[in-house]
């Protein structure tokens, strides 16, 4: 069963038309990795799927429900999480007020709390300090615990890795195959290496359209199809 379906989205920007007939199905569980080079439309798309941006004909189908036409705040409501590439974190507030702003009504669900201690142990460190005075690894690491401080069926999640060093990157890692244990991740990436190490399924936007879906390890075994596609090479 797919928990997300995207068919025929377009979403158009003043006078550009950025995605045209955007289709594709994530499914339930996992990690599904929308792939692409820069300017190719793939945060055009998460955005689109949050109604940040409305798009325009076609359909956005999360279990079962078409909520193309809903608002951000009724998107979110029904379970979907989003970590946008610049983490939307509050500089003024402490970790603590962070990750506050994000629970249903204020209180901490203390079993979720100890996971992401778990898998974020800086958080705890810093529970106190402002969000400015975070490293870009630690930033990155608040944005998707508020993702996954209250219970969610999809997170979408924009180029977490950019401009990380090495080593949180493989943290990340390890942290994303936790969370998706128990919640479906849509994962905009452009480090190669990093995407085919989570995803099972995949897809490649190039100029607003998709031009290829199909399973990561196949997608992974094919270098002169990522050549030809996302200009890697060997």
């Amino acid at each position: 069963m797919s928990l997300l379906s995207l068919k025929n989205m377009k979403t158009q920007i003043g006078q550009y038309h950025v995605l045209h007939d955007i289709t594709f199905d994530v499914p339930e569980g996992g990690v599904f990795v929308l792939l692409g080079r820069n300017g190719a439309g793939k945060t055009t798309t998460l955005r689109s799927i949050m109604g940040l941006w409305q798009p325009q004909p076609g359909s956005v189908v999360f279990k079962g429900r078409d909520i193309s036409r809903l608002a951000t705040a009724d998107i979110a409501r029904l379970g979907i999480a989003y970590v946008p590439e610049n983490m939307g974190t509050f500089g003024g507030l402490t970790v603590q007020e962070n990750l506050v702003l994000a629970t249903a009504g204020g209180r901490f669900d203390q079993t979720r709390l100890q996971r992401i201690y778990t898998l974020f142990p800086a958080l705890e460190q810093f529970w106190t300090k402002q969000a400015w005075s975070l490293s870009g690894g630690q930033k990155q690491m608040l944005a998707v615990a508020r993702a996954i401080i209250e219970p969610r069926d999809l997170i979408l999640i924009d180029e977490p890795t950019k401009g990380l060093a090495p080593a949180i990157v493989a943290a990340m890692g390890e942290a994303f195959r936790e969370i998706a244990q128990d919640t479906t991740i849509l994962l905009v990436e452009q480090n190669f290496n990093f995407a085919r190490s989570l995803g099972r399924d995949m897809a490649v936007i190039d100029d607003g359209r998709v031009v290829h879906r199909g399973s990561m390890a196949d997608f992974a075994a094919d270098t002169d199809l990522q050549g030809q596609l996302l200009g890697l090479s060997a």
